[in-house]
């Protein structure tokens, strides 16, 4: 285990030392969930056309139980393990670049679980309407890649959440799934 996590800590190294000054505002915008908004806006509008108005509020109202469902459990780990974040270790003073700082604890990544578990959970629903839904996973990945290169967030971290995230977002998939059946809504009978 101590192994895994040394390796852990110089991939983190490696790939926080990539940025460069210049890049660092850019990244300080990807990190922000507001800034999505308008994908999101774009995302929600295709789900909305195939799915109808009462699906699709069926639909949000599973996504916000999801998300909060898969912050609470990120927070749970986090405060068991208290793992230090890469900005707050003091191995890192000096050889890491610091663009951004929290108090909170790292292990593990509530921007890659909620991300991934949004995704899968959306991508399921819809891969079936849409020739490159599978795109919709470049969200998670430039989203989470964002905290390792701020700083907040060790690789393991991201692996760890995408793992969780997308284990949750095929459970809710399936739960939404077996109400839409069970109350013959569109989005179950049509998937």
């Amino acid at each position: 285990m101590e192994h895994l996590i040394n390796l852990d800590k110089e991939l983190f190294l490696f790939l926080n030392g990539l940025g460069s000054e210049p890049f660092d505002g850019f990244w300080e915008i990807i990190t922000k969930q507001f800034n999505w908004a308008p994908f999101f806006l774009v995302v929600f509008y295709l789900i909305q056309k195939k799915i109808g108005w009462k699906n699709f509020g069926i639909l949000i109202l599973f996504l916000a139980v999801l998300i909060t469902f898969t912050d609470q459990i990120t927070n749970l780990f986090k405060y068991f393990f208290e793992r230090l974040r890469p900005c707050n270790n003091p191995e890192f003073d000096g050889i890491m670049r610091k663009v951004i700082t929290r108090k909170s604890f790292s292990f593990f990544s509530g921007h890659a679980a909620n991300s991934m578990a949004s995704t899968m959970f959306i991508f399921l629903i819809i891969r079936k309407y849409y020739k490159f839904t599978y795109l919709l996973f470049l969200f998670p990945l430039v989203f989470a890649y964002s905290r390792i290169y701020l700083g907040l967030h060790y690789p393991g971290d991201i692996l760890t959440g995408y793992l969780f995230g997308g284990a949750f977002g095929y459970v809710f998939y399936k739960l939404f799934m077996y109400f839409g059946k069970k109350y013959n809504l569109k989005t179950a009978t049509e998937l």
